[in-house]
């Protein structure tokens, strides 16, 4: 027979259990939707001489997100073949080692976690990016975050987010252009959306 101080012992470890499941439950997964997810960006072109433009056309991920314990994490792939400034030429020129290289660097790839949340919401992350074999720390600014019931996928839900940051690109050993005096920031703007995973 059990001894009461073994039975006791029992009785807290289901309980710790109960109480670990019960926030991880809490904690619902974000597939990122890739027809909605644009990573776009803005870059100097010959010292202020105009402003290159462009946005990636594929990119996957994860959002992992507890509104109520104000906690939550983004993976993000993007795949930079995918790279389109709008003009067939450049597309070509930036996938080359003056810019991507991405027949050796097919992917950047964003990882971070979601923090300071005002009423639910995240309205920052701090992470890392990895881009052209460099990780280095980038955090994002979330200027709009909201979740609805999808209108699509029911009864999931479906979230979606405004974030933008601003890193040097030749930190990351992108720096084509800076002998001719071409700034190497880079501005972030990034529309995401993402769909409840059923699983």
């Amino acid at each position: 027979m059990l001894s009461i101080r073994t039975t006791i012992n029992a009785l807290g470890l289901i309980a710790l259990l109960s109480l670990a499941t019960g926030a991880s439950a809490a904690t619902v997964n974000y597939k990122i939707d890739p027809d909605h997810t644009y990573p776009s960006f803005e870059a100097d072109h010959f010292g202020g001489l105009s402003v290159w433009r462009g946005k990636f056309n594929h990119s996957s991920g994860m959002v992992m997100l507890d509104k109520a314990a104000g906690t939550g994490a983004v993976n993000v792939v993007v795949d930079m073949k995918s790279a389109d400034f709008g003009q067939d030429a450049l597309n070509k020129f930036a996938q080359g080692k003056e810019l991507f290289e991405s027949n050796l660097y097919p992917q950047a790839i964003y990882a971070g976690k979601l923090v300071d949340f005002v009423n639910g919401a995240p309205t920052r992350v701090t992470g890392t990016l990895t881009l052209h074999g460099v990780t280095r720390p980038l955090d994002l600014k979330i200027e709009h975050f909201k979740c609805i019931p999808d209108l699509v996928v029911k009864p999931r839900e479906r979230c979606g987010a405004e974030a933008s940051a601003t890193f040097n690109r030749a930190a990351f050993g992108i720096d084509a252009g800076k002998s001719f005096g071409m700034d190497m920031k880079v501005s972030l703007q990034i529309q995401v959306e993402a769909v409840q995973d059923p699983s």
